[in-house]
């Protein structure tokens, strides 16, 4: 029996026909009925193609294809054109890189990284244990591996042996010859955050010379690189003493002196406004929060925390210094979040001079149809005086 047949509504054909991969549940007739991963046959006006349905999520359909029903070779193909995109990021000194972005390789929900000789998938839709299945047989028929594993979903879940064997607790990984340890298992995200690797060069490239502030440093990376390009002091800090402990590790093992450089356990606001009050500046400052709005519901709250943590940090950046602000977060765009900046500075009376702007790398891939994949927002200014 083939896929069962849904009409949507006309209106979302331009979308769908451009190849936007989303329908939301509000677009859905109430009465349509499936088990979660079933494929969907949907219609809107002419456009016409080939759906995952998840029967929980707000997005109740995702888009594999126009043509054809997803098959072990059809995954097999998309899995083998990601890899071909990813000789622009896997190098001999950086093997930690993402091998599937969902949406942008064109497999919707599911995500792939790599560290070192071992894949992490990690699912984002209900339903979606067939297409993974897929996905795992063509990791292992396009690159050598030592092991395929799974994160799940939930709040400390445990990480699942897919094929070969599991990786080390403290596998250490390369990122343009920074070396990390990544904990697959119990880490953020699938271990790191692969995203920020070339905004981490870039702020490597800023540091020489420099008093160094990295904020929500979680194990340190943008801390290795500040230390690697010569920053004079480099203080982390993070609310998780776990993290700070890892960082510490990750100085020693790129050969770093950890003695030389403070590694703070404390709330980030907390900490900024103590600085504030002492008159204590940094000279490069780095902020790189955790995501503040998973959804639309909490964009207005996200707005002000960015708004609060920037002009905190522009008041403890020294004149003439660098701030380097981050936002992860979909649910606001970057004509958004340089508003954010430009507020920012207003209440902490500095002007921000912005002076570079970019987002994820080249393995984080989005489709000029699907604007929402781009979520990484990263913008460097110099902090100066109000005029």
């Amino acid at each position: 029996m083939g896929a069962p047949e849904l009409e949507l509504p006309r209106f979302l054909e331009a979308a769908l026909s451009a190849g936007h991969p989303w329908v939301y549940r509000d677009h859905v007739p109430r009465d349509f009925q499936a088990s979660s991963g079933a494929v969907v046959r949907i219609h809107a006006g002419a456009f016409s193609g080939f759906a995952l349905w998840d029967a929980e999520s707000q997005i109740a359909l995702r888009v594999y294809s126009t043509r054809e029903e997803p098959s072990a070779a059809w995954v097999a193909e998309r899995v083998r054109q990601a890899w071909e995109l990813r000789a622009l990021v896997r190098s001999s000194d950086t093997d930690a890189f993402r091998w599937l972005f969902g949406e942008g390789d064109g497999l919707p929900g599911i995500v792939v990284d790599v560290y070192g000789k071992w894949a992490v998938i990690a699912l984002y839709a209900d339903g979606l244990e067939r297409i993974a299945d897929w996905v795992a047989d063509a990791l292992r028929a396009t690159t050598d591996l030592a092991g395929i594993v799974r994160r799940g979903r939930e709040a400390g879940a445990r990480l699942s042996l897919v094929w070969g064997r599991k990786p080390p607790a403290e596998l250490v990984v390369a990122e343009h010859g920074v070396r990390m340890t990544a904990d697959l298992e119990l880490g953020q995200k699938t271990g790191l955050f692969l995203d920020h690797r070339e905004n981490r060069r870039f702020v490597g490239s800023l540091a020489a010379g420099r008093r160094v502030l990295n904020l929500f440093s979680y194990t340190g990376a943008f801390s290795l690189y500040a230390a690697r390009g010569g920053a004079t002091q480099v203080t982390s800090v993070d609310v998780a003493a776990g993290a700070m402990d890892a960082a510490r590790e990750n100085f020693r093992l790129n050969g770093l002196d950890a003695d030389a450089h403070d590694f703070v356990v404390a709330d980030v606001f907390e900490h900024l406004e103590h600085a504030r009050r002492k008159n204590i500046t940094w000279d490069l400052v780095i902020s790189d929060p955790p995501s503040f709005a998973r959804s639309k519901q909490h964009q207005k709250q996200a707005l002000r925390a960015y708004v609060k943590l920037n002009a905190l940090a522009m008041q403890v950046t020294a004149r003439g210094g660098l701030l380097a602000a981050a936002s992860c977060t979909s649910q606001v765009s970057p004509d958004a979040f340089r508003q954010t900046l430009a507020e920012a500075a207003s209440r902490a009376k500095r002007r921000f001079q912005i002076i570079h702007e970019a987002g994820q790398p080249a393995d984080h891939p989005v489709f000029a149809q699907h604007l929402e994949g781009r979520y990484l927002k990263f913008v460097v200014g110099r902090v100066l005086p109000a005029a």
